[in-house]
């Protein structure tokens, strides 16, 4: 995959870039792997924003992902596809059986190949297994974190996490993020690297294409009004000097920790912060 730039016909097409979308070989999704996805604009059940600066934004239906692929099946993948709900692409497969599924596409998958899903199988790129069956120092991805839940770790554009160990029923993991933990051995994880590598230097370049995307814009807090913002408030001059920065509800931000989750805590060996520290 490549970066696509544009001619400069303006000030916003000689900054923005685009993928090229040669990987792709259907624009057209399956229905019945489709379900309506509501806008909900960043707001709850009662109304209230709990994420902000969402709103607006194209129509899109979810495609229905399969974190947990049935185990012992051999699978054949059919078509690559764009899905407009995350960064990395999709496969469509079908198992011998003829059911089709879902799931993230890496960097090996191409229409026509076949991978496997089980526990004694060879070690191949896109192969799904458990930890324990696969070699240490092995890059991997779609990670479980309860066995049986399905996929919950590295399944963003362009990551993986490497096998670091196996000790006593535990694997020890390398994150993207430079976290080092642990999870079950029994917990399954596929070979490779996600794909669609070059998302993340993609140039959004206009302001309309990001509000497409359902962002709306972000606000500097020095420049609301003290009701608004900690920041907020004064004559234009020196703002918050001497005073830590602050989220919009007082909290202490930028390097503050927020994490706190005594039940996982003992599965963390190394925090994603320890080497940002000085």
């Amino acid at each position: 995959m490549s970066i696509k730039a544009y001619r400069p016909t303006t000030p916003a097409q000689r900054q923005k870039t685009t993928q090229d979308f040669d990987q792709i070989t259907t624009r057209k999704p399956m229905k019945s792997l489709l379900a309506s996805k509501k806008q909900m604009a960043g707001k709850n059940n009662q109304g209230r924003i709990t994420v902000r600066h969402r709103g607006g934004g194209v129509k899109r239906h979810y495609r229905i992902v399969t974190y947990d692929l049935p185990t012992g099946n051999k699978y054949t993948v059919r078509e690559i596809e764009y899905d407009p709900n995350r960064s990395a692409r999709i496969a469509r497969i079908q198992d011998q059986n003829g059911t089709y599924y879902y799931v993230i596409a890496d960097n090996n998958m191409k229409q026509g190949m076949t991978f496997e899903s089980g526990k004694d199988i060879a070690i191949e790129a896109s192969n799904r297994m458990p930890l324990e069956n696969i070699p240490v120092g092995t890059f991997i991805y779609a990670i479980e974190l309860t066995p049986g839940r399905g996929a919950q770790m590295v399944r963003s554009a362009g990551t993986s996490a490497q096998l670091m160990a196996k000790e006593n029923g535990y694997a020890t993991i390398k994150m993207p993020s430079g976290e080092v933990r642990k999870v079950l051995v029994t917990c399954e994880a596929s070979i490779g690297t996600v794909g669609n590598e070059q998302h993340q230097n993609i140039k959004i370049g206009a302001a309309g294409r990001r509000r497409r995307k359902g962002i709306r814009p972000t606000v500097r807090g020095v420049v609301m009004n003290a009701t608004d913002h900690p920041h907020g408030g004064g004559d234009g001059g020196r703002h918050g000097t001497g005073k830590a920065p602050r989220t919009p509800w007082g909290q202490l931000t930028l390097g503050f920790r927020t994490r706190h989750n005594k039940k996982t805590n003992k599965m963390i060996v190394r925090s994603r912060h320890e080497g940002k520290r000085k």
